[in-house]
């Protein structure tokens, strides 16, 4: 009993350290970006974080990075949509409010969603890095070559489908897939860049947050449902990709074609101005 009741402290010590430790960087970052307003040195802070993938001999840090890169991914898009708060011009009250608001996620983030195993919360994951990193991508790319974007959304697309095979057995298709996955996103970003649409975040004024990243989060719950079927049944049954079909059909064509059905196109002109076109 003494022995159950040592590993019962012990495992409510680290538990507790792991917690302190998480928030602690979560706070770290939002200081480092609000005194300093410095993606530089906030950057560096993930990284230095992240020591533990280079605490093995060098052959293996690529294999390490490669296995933790949605959670890079998040990590520096929560940095950068600080910055982007920090910049925005707002209220103090309200840029505290959003920096609030994203710290909280990313401590939700550390704490409950990327420590789980199971294959919900890996799909979980890498649609958490996929609608942050490519929503990151495109708020802070309009003054980019085309390229830079291309692969930004390659690398996200290599790294969440990457993310979610490796939860399946089937790991001869790994890197194929993964790549497919890449191009497809890159593709998208490629027509994307050209016509950037984003709608105000609630409650503020400047902060715009790209339609593109609702298109690819929905696609990509459908290609991987499609998956899914394959792969427990050797066929993708009608059954279970309808629904998420209809659904990713429904909600791109309510982005894609309702707001030039509401806007006339002096409106719809303006309206995109205002959104953030990039030409």
């Amino acid at each position: 009993m003494e022995l159950l009741k040592t590993v019962r402290r012990r495992s409510f010590l680290s538990e507790s350290i792991y917690v302190a430790l998480n928030v602690a960087l979560a706070l770290a970052l939002v200081a480092t970006i609000w005194w300093t307003n410095s993606l530089v040195l906030a950057y560096a802070l993930i990284v230095v974080s992240k020591w533990r993938l280079f605490a093995v001999r060098p052959r293996f840090w690529f294999a390490h990075v490669q296995a933790n890169m949605v959670d890079l991914i998040v990590s520096t898009s929560f940095v950068t949509e600080l910055y982007a708060v920090n910049n925005a011009g707002l209220s103090t009250a309200n840029t505290w409010s959003l920096l609030g608001v994203l710290t909280l996620l990313y401590v939700a983030w550390l704490l409950f969603l990327k420590p789980r195993a199971s294959r919900k919360f890996v799909v979980a994951q890498a649609g958490v890095a996929l609608f942050f990193g490519t929503a990151t991508l495109f708020m802070s790319s309009f003054d980019w070559w085309v390229s830079g974007v291309v692969i930004g959304a390659w690398l996200i697309g290599y790294a969440t489908a990457r993310h979610v095979l490796m939860t399946y057995d089937d790991e001869s298709h790994i890197l194929f897939l993964s790549l497919i996955w890449g191009l497809v996103l890159a593709e998208i970003a490629w027509v994307g860049y050209h016509w950037t649409v984003a709608y105000n975040i609630p409650f503020t004024t400047g902060l715009l947050w790209p339609q593109i990243s609702i298109v690819f989060v929905s696609l990509g719950f459908c290609v991987c449902r499609a998956y899914d079927s394959f792969y427990h049944h050797q066929k993708i049954r009608m059954v279970d990709v309808l629904m998420p079909m209809i659904f990713t059909a429904c909600l791109t064509a309510a982005l894609l074609v309702a707001v030039p059905l509401v806007y006339s196109v002096t409106q719809c002109h303006t309206f995109s101005i205002t959104c953030g076109i990039a030409d």
